[in-house]
């Protein structure tokens, strides 16, 4: 089952938080201050006609005849307000017709027993209670749009906090192991970030301290076994010929071969290895390194460049990579030169899963059935000296397609394994970017 997710920035989410929450606030207040004013203009309406009665009653008393508009006994006088004013009270009614603002009336008892009433429409208050609302939303939108700005605003801060102390960590990952998450954010206000980033530094600095410890303890195991394996190896040239001397001269060299491998990883690990670079024609080196190291491989040169790397690393990554497609893959062996761009690819199982999720790992084949075909170091040391040429040493699995391998410069093939070193533009130290290859007639890795 596949699970879309969408991708959204902090700011964004603040933003639309602070939208959200202003417009509920907005409506909120708007609503509240609406009714109150209808009911501070409806009780303003009543002492109005409660005056006006007032004042027709005493007109009528004086002269026994209606003031303006007041009637006597109208009919059209609600039943409601009949009622109470039969209790010989002044009272006042609103009456609503569904149009808008309601009828508002006042009706006072004569002597006699008639009712004198009054009523009007509060016209003049619907349209101050229309002003309001025109206001209410204009300051609602306002505040809305004033909120997104905000969210916008501390929003990006924050984001731009945290992509940076992103970055850091990348940068620690790739074994950058001055950079500090802290001093990458900056900012002078202390805040969750901060504690966020010191929590990282203080984890990446225990984690450094602890990969230290075992990169010395391995340095130092291999160290000190490097001398007596030497010797064993001496003293195995000394034994007579024989099957049993074979085994022992095997065994010997196989064991020295891994002293030297595990030195070589605790050199990679201690980041400071330097490249000594030259100028090499890619072309011509690799053919004949692969010659030297893989004569039945099959060497095929696109694009012929130019590289200003350390031959020697190079050499040594391109013999691990022959070596382990030799050792895991079938032939035939294919690499191909495109640029700065190197392919060496086997027609094998290809590389197992935990190798393409994770990467190389020491003493970690990656396969069950590799048991006692290597100890996972190969790859390893190629990726360590990738790293300090400057390059990109990737993995993937080739997938067969009808009459192609889809590389589209080979054979059909049941798949197999690729790996694919990235040459840099310029030298290691410097950010150089990693060559793309033409898609229109060129693989990807």
């Amino acid at each position: 089952m596949v699970t879309l997710s969408l991708r959204t920035g902090i700011r964004w989410k603040l933003s639309i938080a602070i939208a959200a929450v202003s417009t509920l606030v907005a409506i909120v207040i708007s609503l509240v201050v609406h009714n109150a004013a209808r009911v501070s203009m409806l009780d303003g309406s009543r002492d109005v006609q409660v005056e006006r009665i007032t004042h027709a009653r005493y007109y009528y008393e004086k002269f026994n005849q209606p003031f303006a508009k007041s009637r006597v006994n109208d009919p059209a006088l609600p039943k409601a307000l009949r009622k109470a004013v039969e209790k010989g009270h002044l009272a006042t009614y609103l009456q609503y017709n569904g149009d808008g603002m309601p009828v508002v009336w006042a009706a006072v008892p004569l002597p006699n027993g008639d009712v004198l009433s009054n009523h009007d429409v509060a016209e003049n208050r619907a349209a101050d209670l229309a002003d309001l609302d025109r206001t209410l939303v204009i300051g609602s939108v306002s505040v809305l749009l004033g909120g997104c700005a905000v969210g916008v605003f501390v929003g990006g801060k924050l984001s731009g906090r945290l992509r940076r102390a992103a970055t850091a960590a990348g940068k620690i990952t790739d074994g950058d192991t001055g950079v500090r998450v802290r001093d990458a954010i900056g900012g002078r206000v202390r805040d969750e970030t901060d504690d966020l980033a010191r929590a990282v530094d203080a984890m990446a600095d225990a984690l450094q301290q602890r990969l230290e410890a075992e990169r010395r303890v391995t340095a130092d195991i291999a160290h000190e076994l490097r001398t007596p394996v030497t010797g064993l190896l001496t003293a195995a040239e000394l034994l007579p010929p024989g099957r049993p001397t074979e085994l022992v001269r095997d065994r010997a060299q196989a064991m020295r071969t891994l002293v030297e491998d595990v030195l070589e990883v605790a050199r990679l690990d201690s980041a400071t290895e330097r490249a000594e670079l030259q100028e090499v024609a890619l072309g011509e080196f690799v053919t004949r390194r692969v010659k030297a190291f893989a004569p039945e491989a099959t060497v095929r040169v696109l694009r012929d460049a130019n590289a200003h790397t350390d031959p020697r690393r190079l050499e040594r990554i391109l013999g691990n990579l022959l070596a382990n497609a030799a050792r895991h893959g079938r032939p035939p062996v294919v690499v191909t030169i495109d640029g700065r761009v190197l392919r060496v690819r086997d027609h094998g199982p290809g590389f197992p899963v935990k190798l393409l999720a994770d990467g190389p790992s020491r003493f970690r084949t990656g396969r069950d059935d590799r048991a006692g075909l290597g100890h996972g170091l190969g790859l390893t040391i190629a990726t360590g000296q990738a790293r300090v040429l400057g390059a990109r040493l990737t993995f993937r699995n080739a997938a067969p397609q009808p009459g192609s391998d889809g590389e589209g410069t080979e054979p059909r093939t049941d798949g197999g394994a690729i790996a694919v070193l990235w040459l840099p533009e310029s030298a290691p130290t410097d950010t150089g970017s990693i060559p793309i290859i033409n898609p229109a007639g060129r693989g990807r890795a």
